[in-house]
């Protein structure tokens, strides 16, 4: 059976997988953000072969995540952080606050972001209502958005819930629901 391809499904959420659902994707961006611009600093921080390093840097720059630029010192290249990729810290810092919670040994974490002007460690972005009270999971929603296709509407509709736009009337059973 082959791979589904991410890459062509309507939910942005696997279009995000198929750049960096690929294992090494988000490590190389922890780098990134960690400071390295340079291929050999991939390399000796992961540990990663270098064709793989090769093809997942030259991914990264294809999705627009990071640009390959001329190294102003050699005939070599730096890879810097795009505002795609900038427009990811939050969702990066997210992830490893979740990792330090659930992913570490007894003596925690092994990186510890910290603002520099302060020194103060940096939190996780708090989900949180326009007035500042937190939100959670039990909180939540969920209703079609202006792009949703039928069945996702079909999906997601509550009778009488004035919050949930008007179906689209289909009778295309094939439309995905995977949004």
């Amino acid at each position: 059976m082959g791979h589904t391809d991410f890459a062509s499904m309507p939910c942005p959420i696997a279009r995000s997988m198929s750049v960096l659902g690929e294992r090494w994707a988000i490590l190389l961006l922890r780098e990134a953000f960690y400071g390295s611009t340079r291929f050999d600093e991939f390399q000796r921080h992961l540990g990663i072969a270098p064709n793989i390093l090769s093809a997942r840097l030259k991914s990264l720059v294809e999705h627009g995540m990071l640009e390959r630029l001329p190294a102003p010192d050699s005939a070599r290249h730096v890879y810097h952080l795009t505002e795609k990729s900038r427009d990811f810290f939050p969702a990066f810092v997210a992830l490893k606050a979740w990792a330090d919670r659930w992913m570490n040994d007894a003596s925690g974490p092994h990186t510890v972001l910290q603002d520099k002007r302060t020194g103060a460690a940096i939190a996780a972005p708090a989900l949180a209502r326009a007035d500042g009270s937190p939100l959670t999971l039990d909180d939540l929603r969920v209703v079609p958005g202006p792009a949703a296709s039928g069945a996702l509407r079909r999906r997601l509709a509550r009778e009488g819930d004035p919050a949930v736009p008007a179906k689209r009337e289909t009778t295309d059973e094939t439309e995905s629901s995977h949004e």
